[in-house]
């Protein structure tokens, strides 16, 4: 039987990257997938094509779950469509302002966080809240970044959301416990996603990427999926509060030369 057979998991920004491929991997695996998305409503229905020639069933929900509202009407869309969620992917996310502190506006910084934070958060408290109605029991997988250790210059808001978010993830993890409810992070590297385009489109930006990275390369959205799929199934049932780096090894090169 397949991992997911009778699941259902919403996933937020799920129309292009490692959303969409985890999006399909779930579908693969039996769960039928609510596809969350913001502005691309070509690549969600992409993923909904690709989702449905998995042999499952999907539903595409426009939503900016930055807003409290409009995250209330991503779950209250979900629970329509399907009668029920029992993974929660929080994988929507921006890049940052790439500025310093000091030449950063104050909305840039605020933008950041309620995306990349806020958001899970608010998905986080009505999943949670649903399951708990449903007498326990669920998966949340939050998609952080090696940037929730490893820091750089031009990065505050971005670093400061995931790492904030790792211990939302964390915290979630002993709150929910006694309901049976596992929270755990992945935490990618380089990933040849949208938000580094100029890596997909150069093969010269990204061999120099590569040749910072251990293993020499940067991951497809397809290997992240594996392991998103590892933390929304059975096979993690005593995991949770944990964080999965998958970034080639880069972050373990930190401090070498020293």
């Amino acid at each position: 039987m397949a991992k997911l057979t009778g699941k259902v998991a919403l996933i937020t920004g799920a129309d292009s990257g490692i959303g969409q491929a985890s999006a399909v991997l779930f579908a693969q695996e039996g769960a039928k997938v609510i596809i969350n998305y913001l502005h691309d409503a070509e690549g969600a229905e992409q993923t909904r094509q690709q989702v449905e020639q998995a042999g499952s069933q999907a539903a595409v929900v426009q939503a900016d779950v930055s807003d409290p509202q409009q995250a209330e009407h991503l779950m209250a869309q979900a629970l329509s469509a399907f009668g029920t969620v029992d993974i929660l992917m929080n994988n929507a996310g921006v890049g940052g302002a790439h500025k310093p502190v000091a030449e950063m506006e104050p909305g840039d910084f605020e933008q950041t966080i309620r995306v990349n934070l806020f958001g899970p958060f608010y998905m986080a408290r009505l999943f949670a809240r649903h399951r708990q109605q449903q007498g326990g029991q669920g998966k949340i997988v939050n998609v952080t970044s090696i940037h929730e250790e490893v820091v750089q210059p031009g990065t505050a808001d971005y670093c400061a959301s995931k790492g904030g978010l790792r211990n939302l993830t964390r915290t979630l993890a002993l709150e929910l416990a006694k309901d049976c409810i596992n929270v755990n992070n992945l935490a990618p590297g380089m990933v040849l996603t949208p938000i580094n385009q100029k890596a997909i489109d150069d093969p010269k930006v990204r061999e120099e990427a590569g040749e910072k990275i251990p293993l020499g390369r940067a991951a497809q959205p397809e290997e992240i999926a594996r392991l998103a799929l590892f933390l929304a199934c059975a096979d993690s049932d005593y995991v949770t509060g944990s964080t999965y780096m998958m970034d080639g090894g880069f972050s373990r090169t930190t401090g070498q030369g020293a």
